[in-house]
């Protein structure tokens, strides 16, 4: 399972995000949101992470818990952009993919990438379609998945304004995009804003 902790007004999960939700307990404004999953990959304190859904954040800790009965060894996350906490049972992580953040050469590749000439198809009875494979891209975890749909997005919305699910597909992955090259790059919030904005306008 997986023990989500945040703030009492954010105890909801996003529909698209692939997991089961379980439950949502709250105690003095504080709530535990559990999901249930399965997967296994070691990570340490201090490790820089990526989690589908989530974005970039750091291994704070690694303790024992008791969540629902049922004593594991967590990861203790902190998700600075998304303003949460979260605990992952230890071994359960490639499940989720879960993953390092990228490296410094491997994300001015993937900015530079921004360069190239994307051909989209003009929006039609398919754009649902265009959606769940959009989403299924971000699910994946994959930074050049992300960027992808990035491209494709911004691209199509030089040819006409993009509908809502679209738009909000669209800030998502940039939100997502941008809290990797805060923790990749080590810059704040507001220079990698700018960092992907660059990329994009180039």
């Amino acid at each position: 399972m997986e023990f989500a902790s945040i703030n009492q007004s954010k105890c909801h999960i996003e529909k698209n995000i692939p997991f089961v939700q379980i439950n949502c307990l709250c105690y003095n404004r504080r709530c535990a949101i559990i999901y249930k999953f399965g997967g296994g990959r070691l990570f340490e304190v201090g490790d820089k992470i990526f989690y589908p859904m989530y974005g970039a954040g750091i291994v704070e800790a690694i303790e024992e818990k008791e969540i629902l009965g049922e004593t594991q060894i967590y990861y203790i996350l902190n998700m600075p952009f998304r303003d949460i906490q979260v605990m992952i049972p230890k071994g359960k992580t490639e499940n989720l993919k879960i993953r390092e953040v990228s490296d410094v050469s491997t994300m001015d590749q993937v900015l530079t990438s921004f360069n190239e000439e994307v051909d989209v198809e003009e929006p039609s009875a398919n754009r649902n379609q265009r959606y769940r494979d959009n989403m299924n891209k971000l699910k994946t975890g994959d930074i050049h998945n992300h960027v992808e749909v990035i491209r494709e997005l911004v691209a199509l919305n030089k040819k006409r304004p993009l509908g809502t699910d679209d738009k909000k597909l669209l800030e998502n992955a940039q939100q997502f995009l941008i809290s990797e090259i805060v923790l990749t790059k080590d810059v704040e919030l507001d220079q990698a804003t700018v960092i992907l904005k660059d990329a994009i306008k180039h």
